[in-house]
């Protein structure tokens, strides 16, 4: 299962449909705090997708969160976000993301990325 956090229900939609149709299963957080409560709520999460900048709590927090915590510490999370600076995706992989990836993404590239880091979890 992959959970997808941002706040645009446009985005979440768009990348359920996309993972949907791909064969994966898909919930979706509107945000970290909402994401945080999924993972603990809803064993068999093997996949977090966020964005950055979100209310509540942001995805640089929410990944931070999903690291402290030894079950989801072996979750890859990739971040799917506007911001192209090299600070902002710094920020990323020091939270603890595996992927930066920056809007927008192509279809295939996105299912290939969530394939490759599945496999690598096995």
């Amino acid at each position: 299962m992959i959970l997808i956090v941002d706040d645009s229900e446009m985005v979440r939609n768009y990348y359920y449909y996309i993972l949907k149709n791909r064969g994966f299963n898909v919930i979706s957080a509107i945000d970290g705090a909402d994401a945080l409560e999924k993972l603990y709520k809803m064993p068999g999460i093997k996949m977090v997708i966020t964005d950055i900048n979100m209310p509540n709590m942001d995805g640089y927090t929410l990944i931070e969160r999903i690291r402290e915590v030894p079950e989801f510490n072996a979750i890859p999370v990739i971040i799917i976000s506007t911001e192209d600076e090299a600070l902002d995706k710094r920020r990323g992989f020091m939270a603890g993301a595996n992927l930066y990836v920056v809007k927008p993404i192509e279809p295939d590239v996105l299912v290939e990325q969530i394939r490759i880091l599945l496999d690598e979890q096995v």
